[in-house]
């Protein structure tokens, strides 16, 4: 099982890419601006999209993707989400008035896109891929996905801000290799990372005091502008409380084997 980075950053701008994972060639875990760099072959090879939440860095190339690719393939897309989620991109994307409802193209009997709905802690086994939704904290609802190849595991947070229930799910990981986290904002903005349900690394440096378990961390969705700024600032942060991690930031085109 492999995982490669299409994009993990909080913004646009030159070679950044909002955040979007592809795993082996079929599945996505979040359809950002990171889909792009993708071929349009690869892109009709997506069966599956697993979304963290509602927002438009992480969702921006659904209606892209099944429309460009939607004619190539032989049966729906599924995209996966909690019932909140899902409802979301119903009534606020795919409403025929931002753009069509794939859910009907080209009918309804055989449409190019349906909906999943998941439940927090539901297991969708993929052959010998185990993808499990957990807890996140954000100003939507939100997710964020355990992949287990049953050899390792990667958590990916999604977009969270203090999160006890995650570390929770995360200690009883026994398999666990890889954390992807966010630290969306610098220190400088904690404020605005706590009305916006982020992290910053002084609140990074918080939560994984509730880590038990080793796993090699890489810190995703930071600002663009602001990354070694940032970096540097979690590097101080856990000196004082947990200086025997060493967080990485997560890179494009980093691919993760499972």
């Amino acid at each position: 099982m492999k995982l490669r980075v299409l994009g993990c950053s909080g913004g646009i701008g030159g070679n950044l890419r909002t955040t979007s994972f592809l795993l082996d060639h079929d599945v996505l875990i979040d359809a950002g601006t990171g889909v792009g760099e993708l071929s349009l072959t690869e892109l009709a090879m997506i069966d599956h999209v697993f979304v963290t939440h509602s927002h438009l860095d992480h969702i921006a190339c659904i209606p892209f993707l099944v429309d460009s690719a939607g004619f190539m393939r032989d049966r729906p897309l599924i995209v996966y989400a909690s019932e909140e989620t899902l409802d979301i991109l119903k009534q606020h994307i795919f409403n025929w008035k931002i753009w069509p409802d794939f859910c009907e193209i080209p009918s309804a009997r055989q449409p190019y896109m349906r909906y999943q709905p998941i439940e927090m802690g539901e297991t969708v086994v993929l052959g010998d891929r185990k993808i499990t939704p957990i807890p996140a904290n954000h100003v939507v609802p939100a997710v964020g996905y355990q992949l287990d190849s049953g050899k390792a595991s990667l958590v990916f947070s999604g977009d969270t801000t203090t999160n006890a229930a995650l570390w929770k799910v995360v200690n009883k990981i026994e398999n666990l290799r890889y954390l992807i986290i966010e630290t969306a904002f610098s220190n400088s903005e904690k404020d605005l990372a706590v009305i916006s349900k982020h992290l910053c690394p002084s609140l990074l440096a918080e939560e994984l005091v509730m880590l038990k378990r080793e796993a090699e961390i890489f810190i995703t969705h930071l600002k663009p502008g602001e990354l070694e700024l940032t970096m540097q600032e979690v590097e101080d942060c856990l000196r004082e409380l947990r200086p025997d991690l060493r967080p990485r930031m997560l890179l494009n085109n980093q691919v993760f084997e499972l």
